[in-house]
């Protein structure tokens, strides 16, 4: 995606999490070594700061790391008053006091009580097929067992693979897949023998706004029920993590966060501070040296807004194919079609003939810049704004044409197999 890292890491996509890895071994202290042999101790040394001085040399050299009964034995070191100034400093010597600390309620709305609330509702998933192993999180949508995660953590699965999901109790269950959206990066999974479990509760990700605070849950590199806050620092972000295969991309227009998301955490909820879910983390810039496949949080994280995929994920848990809206054209970025910079937006390549871009005359070369009142920078921007409507919703498309701005008023399609944008 031009709009993000110019140099990406190998063989990566910058915006694309990748499997949570095992985590390192935690490196031993290195040993000390063997102590040189003792000399005889020397003459006892005068009082003051030089004979202080020595002492404190002499123990770094034979014992290094006695630093704490180095500095216990040199208190009087420091005093050249005589012996009987020790037991005047020992009695003004205080110590650290042990109190009582209750366990208090949370405050209302703080990120203490919100991780209290959700925790119940989000699930670590261990996945694993053919084609390798992996981790993510996942969204408990019924008590029954209807969890929301993303498409590509499922995805290691397979035909044949396996999910385990490992609750916030301490308990697990397999689960199987009830449906998968590749071009919105969501799918829907039934974990098998439960009930009783706590549902989330969705929110509105439309009601948020920039600055506003969030908390991200969910299994970072296998480290199930952690909880990290944050801002959200953008909104309607378009971000791509790739394509299906057949041409069709997976963009959506993410709520940018500076909560630390990493691998693993994709398929966890973003949340606002009411508990309520507003989107699903799914996505992360790197800084990568390019020395290493991945790392890990640098303040910018993504998730898919809740409010866009909403129908699609009752579609999928209800055992039908998620439908998406579309204009009917191809689109690309105004530099990359021109070779120069004119204006921000998405110029239209083919149409489709009977789609509703074609029916709206709507020509090739034409620059989308606005879909009602959403302003389009880009090919992905446009792809990312039409996906947040529904065939069949009405919008209103800005472009321009031979310099001329215009407006026309149109019906969105609905893909069945495919979508061009």
């Amino acid at each position: 995606m031009s709009d993000y890292p110019t140099t990406p890491p190998p063989a990566s996509n910058p915006y694309e999490p990748t499997r949570s890895p095992q985590l390192p071994p935690v490196p031993a202290f290195p040993a000390a070594g063997t102590p040189p042999t003792p000399t005889p101790p020397p003459a006892p040394p005068r009082r003051g700061r030089v004979g202080f001085a020595a002492a404190v040399v002499g123990a770094s050299l034979l014992v290094g790391g006695a630093a704490g009964v180095g500095g216990a034995a040199s208190w009087n070191a420091y005093d050249d008053t005589g012996a009987g100034s020790s037991s005047a400093a020992a009695s003004e010597r205080t110590t650290s006091q042990v109190v009582s600390t209750p366990d208090s309620d949370a405050p209302e709305g703080s990120v203490e009580q919100v991780a209290s609330s959700v925790l119940p509702s989000v699930v670590k998933l261990d996945v694993s097929g053919a084609d390798g192993a992996g981790s993510g999180s996942g969204i408990i949508l019924s008590s029954d067992g209807q969890i929301l995660t993303n498409d590509h953590v499922v995805e290691v699965a397979g035909e044949g693979g396996e999910i385990t999901v490992s609750f916030n109790d301490g308990t697990k269950a397999s689960a199987t897949v009830l449906g998968t959206d590749p071009l919105t990066d969501t799918a829907v999974i039934q974990a098998e023998g439960v009930s009783g479990l706590t549902p989330a509760t969705i929110g509105e990700s439309g009601n948020l706004d920039v600055g506003e605070q969030v908390v991200a849950i969910g299994s970072p590199f296998g480290l199930e029920s952690t909880v990290t806050s944050g801002i959200v620092s953008a909104l309607n972000r378009p971000v791509d993590v790739g394509s299906d295969g057949n041409g069709n991309s997976t963009t959506y227009p993410a709520v940018q966060t500076d909560a630390a998301i990493n691998p693993g955490n994709s398929g966890g909820p973003l949340v606002d501070m009411d508990g309520s879910v507003i989107g699903i983390n799914s996505s992360i810039r790197t800084a990568s040296s390019g020395l290493t496949e991945e790392s890990g949080s640098i303040g910018l994280g993504f998730a898919i807004p809740i409010d866009s995929v909403l129908p699609i994920i009752e579609q999928m848990a209800a055992g039908e194919t998620p439908t998406h809206a579309k204009l009917g054209v191809t689109v690309g970025d105004v530099a990359n079609a021109t070779g120069a910079e004119v204006t921000e937006g998405a110029q239209i390549g083919e149409i489709t003939d009977g789609s509703a871009a074609k029916s709206a005359g709507l020509q090739a070369g034409d620059v989308v810049t606005q879909i009602d009142d959403q302003v389009v920078t880009g090919s992905d921007s446009l792809v990312a704004t039409i996906r947040t409507y529904r065939p069949g919703d009405e919008v209103e498309v800005t472009f321009q044409r031979d310099g001329q701005s215009q407006t026309t008023t149109l019906t969105l399609d609905s893909d069945a197999d495919t979508s061009s944008s």
